[in-house]
């Protein structure tokens, strides 16, 4: 006979059950911990659910004993699951209007904040995490080897950076789906009930990015088509061009895919719009709906001199995206990987209140000079 479908918890449900059998049995394998749960929680749960949180949480939380099995690390989970941020996290390294800054790891600021604190998530991360290691931003900003490269140049204007995403391997790809899981897991905590999450993406790894998203609990409800062309595919094949003039690698690249998502509702839209003020997205005007499709550029010459990150986006995209995230203009918009903050100023454009969190030092600084000339850029068409 088949296993009924798991059922859906809320978060933190799953952490709370695994942690209060464990504390009391000491350790046990991931059969044990998944029938132990499933109990507790009425319902049944699959053993990669399981086996993926115990796997992301180890070894900062548990310790793997034997093949499969588990024990708690310490005595304070609350210590555990959520460590104290850093001094840095706490305090806004730039304000500006509506919007703030901190300076720290997204995932230990997001597990220093209360539930139901944040009402959208608008946000470009790391594509493949390599290409934002350390020694691969060394090499982006000396212009020299690693993930990074540099296309030729085009009707005389040199073209930014891009991450070269065939040379991911599998075990980057691995590691991509577990940091996006661990990521959705900490963002369901402080996201409303009914609120949207745009993260940007590219047709090569968009379906790895929204599994690991939709693993986590988030709703899938579609992707935003951001229209523009790029400097990706529609090469010929390499050292053979000669030889095969009529034929393209890959496709050449016409369009961005932004990944949508909300946390699930409380009742029904409307019930859930009354309490949390989200549930939707804003249309553009009373007789015209947000479309999935938004015409978009390039990013203009004139703001990658304000702030020149190699993932900037353009502030006309941006700030159509930003205000259809706020179904009643009412709440704050998050974004984790801030970068120079163009999203930050995309939502001081449009009168949203709006919190970035930005790792690297460089983006940071660049972000306190950049935030605000960009807010103050007037707005054009596609």
């Amino acid at each position: 006979m088949s296993r009924a479908a798991p059922a859906r918890h809320r978060p933190g449900q799953v952490r709370d059950a695994i942690f209060e059998f464990l504390r009391a049995a000491g350790e046990a394998d991931v059969g044990e911990i998944r029938d132990a749960v499933s109990v507790r929680l009425d319902g049944n749960l699959s053993d990669s659910s399981v086996r993926s949180y115990l796997r992301l949480n180890t070894p900062g939380v548990f310790s793997r004993t034997t093949r499969g099995r588990y024990r708690l690390n310490g005595s304070d989970e609350d210590s555990l699951l959520f460590p104290p941020p850093a001094d840095d996290s706490v305090r806004p390294a730039f304000e500006y209007g509506r919007c703030r800054l901190f300076r720290g790891d997204c995932m230990r600021w997001l597990a220093s904040q209360p539930d139901n604190s944040i009402q959208a998530i608008v946000t470009d991360p790391p594509y493949g995490l390599v290409e934002y290691s350390e020694s691969e931003k060394r090499k982006l900003r000396t212009g020299h080897g690693g993930v990074w490269r540099i296309p030729p140049s085009f009707d005389g204007h040199q073209r930014s950076p891009l991450p070269r995403f065939t040379v991911l391997q599998e075990a980057d790809l691995r590691r991509l789906e577990e940091f996006f899981f661990k990521w959705a897991t900490q963002c369901l905590c402080v996201l409303t009930p009914g609120a949207h999450v745009a993260v940007a993406s590219n047709p090569l790894l968009a379906f790895r990015v929204a599994g690991a998203l939709s693993e986590a609990g988030l709703e899938p409800r579609g992707q935003i088509v951001r229209l523009v062309m790029t400097m990706r595919g529609g090469d010929r094949p390499k050292n053979a061009h000669r030889e095969f003039p009529d034929v393209t690698v890959m496709p050449r690249s016409m369009y961005e895919p932004w990944l949508l998502f909300r946390k699930p509702l409380e009742g029904r839209v409307q019930d859930n719009l009354r309490v949390w003020k989200t549930g939707g997205l804003r249309r553009v005007s009373m007789d015209k709906p947000f479309g999935d499709v938004i015409a978009s550029h390039p990013t203009r010459p004139d703001e990658r001199r304000i702030a020149p990150h190699p993932s900037l986006k353009p502030q006309s995209f941006l700030r159509k995206l930003v205000r259809a995230m706020l179904p009643l203009g009412e709440g704050t918009l998050l974004d984790p990987f801030a970068g120079s903050g163009s999203t930050l100023a995309a939502a001081e454009a449009v009168g949203y209140p709006s919190i970035g969190i930005e790792n690297d030092e460089m983006y940071v600084e660049m972000a306190k000079s950049a935030i605000a000339r960009l807010h103050h850029l007037p707005s054009k068409p596609a």
